[in-house]
């Protein structure tokens, strides 16, 4: 059975992209867009630029970990899309959770505790 809380759609990525809005941290860009559901659907992509097969991978695990740690704080009802920059090579998880943090901070994406 398919997770809901997955960005699978063409027509959900591209409506993002046109219609959405973007942040832009360190590592990690980040595009955004009320969905009108009660819950957020994420999306994490590394393109080529960002290396070969390895790279990439570990560029998506990284984000991934990254927001499983700020699961709590993500304001629900949003459908995000995580690109990851190659600056993002080399880094520890600490270092990108701060930059998605940081990001979603800007654009008051997370909740206030």
């Amino acid at each position: 059975m398919l997770k809901p809380n997955i960005l699978r759609n063409k027509k959900d990525f591209t409506a993002l992209y046109n219609k959405g809005k973007s942040v832009g941290g360190r590592y990690v860009v980040i595009f955004y867009r009320k969905n009108g559901l009660s819950f957020s659907r994420k999306a994490f992509l590394a393109s080529k630029k960002v290396g070969n097969a390895v790279k990439r991978n570990r560029a998506r695990r990284l984000m991934k970990e990254s927001c499983r740690m700020l699961e709590g704080s993500f304001k629900s009802g949003y459908d995000l899309i995580f690109i990851a920059r190659n600056t993002i090579n080399n880094t520890k998880c600490a270092d990108v959770k701060k930059s998605i943090e940081a990001a979603m901070k800007r654009v008051d994406l997370l909740e206030r505790k």
